[in-house]
């Protein structure tokens, strides 16, 4: 610990750089050194006793304050230290400040340099309501910065013993201990002191000597920073540059959640282009449904209209049920129908061998058109019209086989669980551009595309007006499309089949967002609006700067099929890259309307750039080089 004649070494040294020169260090104290069982109530402070036999203090004065409120709650002293450096010292011997008067409280801890906490180990009452109440406020109002806190335990524990060991356990009761003191310090990241008298020994060299440092420490920072501000002026006054704004926020595109399974499940309860019809043997009743959908789910249904072989599933217990639960009946014989024109072809009749699960062949449809994983559901609405557990669980086993895959066991469990959704956006790929089970032709760009006209028209609303409308599509196989490439229309009918699309390339994402908006698939049009933007967004300004995109061709395109929300986005984003775009020959093919609203939200703007014009030349008439530009 270094002695007071150190310190007047230090401050000997540093007086020529003005160390002393109109300093001050305030101090804070907060806390009461007698126990309130003491009968010493004359016994004089910590603080106090410190001011008075310190030989580096000088011309004290000493008076009472009130807090914010009128209430005389805490002494200050005035006085010198170091020779001419001032020293304000307030000392709160009464904790009631934070309860009472917040403002003091909080205005007296701000300002503090150094902050001290006392208390007496033979109070622990007092220690407990410290710990617990008043630590985190002093925490609050200093607001963790970096002021040193000395937090002095005072007075010897009246045990018999004098216990300054970290472990003992002695008189825990009406003594604070030593580890109770070190973790509060801990705690408040702050330098503990025991002084078990206030003596010379104790207040002059041990509590004075740590407060002595914390103080040169002080005025160590106060000087350094009195230094840079002293430089700041030297400097030469320059004009400072303009401050460019942010651009505007580009408008938000939402995209439309995916009705994909509702569409299907819409299917079944409109029977449009059903081909399939179910019914028990006596044929009393007929349940519709599409084939495509049914393949799409099961090996078993692909067995039974020979899409597959019994070969190609090589599962037994799949074909043993398709022979024991269904009955496919052989089809008349149709008379020809001219060229170009599609039979009149009846659904397929399938006869239900099983009457207990025919009973509940609607419900099953309603699973497997939802999406096929709704198993809980499906249980559920089987148990309530069976009313028979035997029959329930026959039921279940029959649905489990269709829904098996070949060559792996099918669990009931496994049907609970989310691997069997693997409906339509996986299965139906399988059906995409091949002619198993088309009955739909498209001629285009003299290629052809098989599909079926089930998934279109359950899938689109405009070719479900067409195949069930009085036009030339609805009695045709084959039908022509002009307007699209053969490329487009293909991505087109991959997202009808699979509710995804990929495009490779901006201009194809315009193509099929043209395309989308010709047959009214607004969600797939806004799938491609979100692609375009973040391709462009991905750009670099120097790619945008080179590239042989024409984004105000894309504009002109997105304007004409109705794309409102990628027309503004484009002039937002022409408007933010205006000194890009405003270089290049499409800029002039801007309406007058459009290059209006460009120059009103251009980034940067001319007010910043007229600014940056005069700060360069001031820059320059100076003669002294631009730190920022």
């Amino acid at each position: 610990m270094c002695s007071a004649v150190d310190y007047r070494g230090v401050l000997k040294s540093r007086e020529g750089r003005g160390f002393r020169i109109n300093m001050s260090v305030n101090i804070v104290a907060f806390g009461n050194e007698r126990d309130s069982f003491s009968e010493d109530n004359q016994q004089p402070s910590l603080i106090w006793s410190y001011l008075r036999r310190s030989a580096l203090i000088s011309r004290i004065d000493s008076s009472l304050s009130a807090s914010h409120v009128g209430n005389p709650v805490f002494t200050e002293y005035q006085a010198c230290v170091f020779g001419n450096v001032r020293l304000v010292v307030h000392d709160c011997p009464v904790w009631d400040i934070f309860d009472s008067d917040w403002y003091t409280s909080r205005s007296l801890i701000g300002g503090a340099d150094i902050i001290v906490i006392k208390y007496s180990v033979n109070d622990k009452t007092s220690f407990q309501e410290l710990k617990d109440g008043y630590v985190p406020m002093i925490k609050k109002a200093s607001n963790h910065s970096s002021v040193p806190v000395i937090i002095s335990a005072i007075g010897a524990r009246k045990t018999g013993v004098s216990c300054t060991c970290p472990l003992c356990t002695l008189d825990r009761r009406s003594c604070v201990t030593t580890s109770e003191g070190v973790q509060l310090a801990k705690e408040l990241g702050a330098t503990y002191l025991e002084l078990h008298a206030l003596n010379d020994f104790y207040v002059q060299k041990y509590f004075g000597g740590v407060l002595e440092y914390f103080m040169i420490q002080t005025l160590n920072q106060k000087s350094s920073e009195k230094m840079k501000k002293r430089k700041k002026p030297q400097k030469c006054h320059r004009v400072q540059p303009p401050q460019l704004e942010q651009p505007e926020k580009m408008p938000i595109l939402k995209g439309e959640a995916s009705h994909y399974d509702a569409d299907l499940h819409n299917l079944l309860c409109c029977c449009q282009c059903a081909d399939v019809a179910f019914c028990p043997e006596d044929l009393s009743t007929v349940v519709e449904a599409h084939k495509i959908i049914l393949c799409s789910v099961s090996h078993l249904f692909m067995l039974l209209f020979e899409v597959k072989t019994a070969a190609d599933i090589r599962d037994a217990s799949i074909v043993r049920t398709a022979r024991s639960l269904f009955a496919v009946e052989a089809a008349d014989a149709l008379p020809p129908a001219p060229r170009g024109i599609p039979p009149c072809v009846p659904p397929v009749r399938v006869v239900v061998k099983d009457s207990v699960f025919c009973s509940c062949l609607p419900d099953i449809l309603h699973f497997i058109y939802s999406g096929a994983f709704q198993w809980e559901q499906l249980e559920e609405d089987i148990k309530k019209k069976l009313k028979d557990p035997e029959k329930t669980e026959h039921v279940l086993e029959k649905v489990q086989c269709i829904l098996k895959t070949p060559g792996k066991p099918n669990t009931v469990r496994d049907c609970r669980s989310h691997q069997i959704k693997r409906l339509y956006n996986t299965s139906l790929r399988l059906f995409f551009n091949t002619p198993v089970l088309a009955d739909v032709i498209f001629k285009i760009q003299g290629a052809t595309v098989p599909a079926h006209r089930a998934v279109l028209v359950a899938r689109c609303e405009v070719m479900a007006a067409m195949f069930n409308g009085n036009y030339l599509e609805a009695s045709s196989v084959l039908v022509p499309v002009y307007g699209v490439s053969k490329d487009t229309f293909l991505s087109f009918l991959e997202y009808l089949y699979t509710d995804s699309c990929c495009p490779a390339s901006i201009l194809q994402a315009m193509s099929l967002l043209i395309c989308a908006e010709m047959y009214q698939v607004m969600r797939l049009q806004h799938i491609c609006e979100l692609y375009i933007i973040t391709q462009l967004q991905s750009m670099p300004s120097r790619e945008l700067a080179s590239t042989s995109l024409s984004i105000v061709s894309l504009l002109k395109k997105a304007k004409f099929h109705n794309s409102d929300c990628l027309s503004t986005w484009l002039l937002h984003f022409i408007a933010t890259n205006y000194l890009i775009f405003s270089q290049k020959p499409e800029f002039q093919d801007l309406s007058v309307e459009e290059r209006n609203f460009v120059e009103m939200h251009r980034w940067p703007s001319n007010l910043y750039l007229k600014q940056l014009a005069d700060y360069r030349n001031y820059v320059h008439s100076q003669k002294c080089h631009c730190t920022v530009m």
